[in-house]
């Protein structure tokens, strides 16, 4: 057991003669367990329905990112504080009210995701499920998971539950770090572009819970020339049959037969033009047609890149009502957990996005943003000797 540390402080006096005093109590790494009494969200809990789908047929795509302004003025003009986590990845505003923003404020929001990857928004009281439903259904058609839970209401079969309460197993045994990094159903002919994920309720502060997201613009510009050459020559193969596996051994439907799909490695953003990588430890099972051996240590190779390049991750740290709106195209995610015997629930909303590709005149990142700013390129030959070493 971690030792306790308590903290006494004098309180002021309420008055001339008298004095009181407060006693804190801390426990390092414990935050107190929640109650889980009288629960506002319970029609939003999760359901396993016993349906079945025919497989997603290719719908049209309209890029809202591209009427978007570089400025992003419509979007800010009620936002009271502004930042970016690190150049690389992840921003942060506060004052806007997504439930209320105007077409063009939903398309500036959308461009300023595709060069920021994922954007945070701080106590959204206002964006109810249904909300937030129709502002992902202004970025393109919902899609809809095979296997997760669906709400309990009913009629929102294009909402992905996420949930954990005291009963839940913690999943840290059933999956390495790396594997745990993914993007959503990249199985699909139309990966998801814009997903939005909002908390309802989640574990008090310090108890874990956090969202990790990795730029897969940040994870290109992390290879080598050579090997992003290659690399732009190969398919990966992406497959959902694990997850529809897993989903019927626990006794659940499979909403929708598991599919696999070929998909550019690496791949161009419609919006900023930039390449990046397209890789997903959860669901790329090999690279096609070059021999298994070399197949397993790209994917090997990837799976460090995705895990392990720090400058291009962001961390963020949930409170209820918080929403984090990312681009499904160009981020990983990780969930972390050893938050236990806490409640989470999240409900996210994702729209089918263009099928991936690779444009060939595309730039990466670093690349353009070298040139638009005059930073210094950087070394990649390996000639040059470095003890940086922080």
């Amino acid at each position: 057991m971690a030792p306790s540390l308590e903290v006494r402080y004098e309180a002021p006096a309420s008055t001339p003669h008298k004095s009181a005093k407060s006693t804190l109590s801390y426990t390092p790494g414990r935050a107190t367990v929640q109650t889980h009494e009288n629960y506002p969200h319970e029609d939003l809990k999760p359901y396993f329905p016993q349906k079945h789908w025919a497989p997603l047929e290719e719908v049209p795509y309209i890029e809202k990112g591209l009427l978007g302004s570089p400025t992003f003025d419509d979007l800010l003009s009620n936002a009271t504080k502004i930042f970016d986590y690190n150049p690389k990845i992840g921003t942060e505003i506060e004052g806007v009210d997504l439930a209320n923003l105007t077409d063009a404020a939903k398309n500036d929001l959308a461009r300023l995701i595709s060069v920021r990857g994922v954007v945070f928004f701080r106590n959204q009281k206002n964006l109810t499920i249904d909300a937030q439903r129709d502002l992902g259904r202004y970025f393109g058609t919902l899609h809809k998971h095979a296997t997760t839970s669906v709400p309990k209401r009913g009629d929102l079969d294009d909402v992905h539950v996420v949930y954990n309460d005291e009963n839940s197993k913690d999943q840290r045994s059933l999956f390495t770090p790396t594997f745990l990094w993914h993007a959503d159903v990249t199985y699909e002919i139309q990966p998801p572009s814009y997903t939005s994920l909002r908390l309802l309720s989640g574990p008090p502060n310090g108890a874990g819970g956090d969202t990790l997201w990795s730029s897969q613009y940040a994870a290109y510009d992390a290879l080598s020339v050579p090997m992003q050459k290659y690399l732009e020559s190969l398919t990966a193969l992406h497959s959902a049959q694990m997850q529809a596996d897993n989903t019927r051994a626990a006794g659940r439907t499979v909403r929708r037969d598991p599919v696999i799909t070929e998909h550019p490695l690496i791949r161009s953003h419609p919006v900023t033009g930039w390449k990046s990588l397209f890789f997903n430890p959860g669901f790329v099972i090999a690279i096609k047609g070059i021999p298994k051996i070399e197949s397993d240590a790209i994917i090997k190779l990837l799976n460090e890149v995705v895990s392990t390049t720090q400058e291009g991750m962001v961390r963020f740290r949930w409170q209820e009502g918080d929403v984090a709106f990312w681009d499904n195209r160009i981020t990983n995610h990780s969930a972390s957990y050893g938050f236990a015997p806490h409640r989470r629930h999240a409900v996210r909303v994702a729209c089918q996005a263009e099928r991936p590709y690779l444009d060939p005149e595309a730039k990466s990142q670093e690349e353009d943003l070298a040139e638009r700013y005059g930073l210094p390129k950087v070394n990649k030959d390996g000639s040059r000797e470095s003890n940086y070493n922080d």
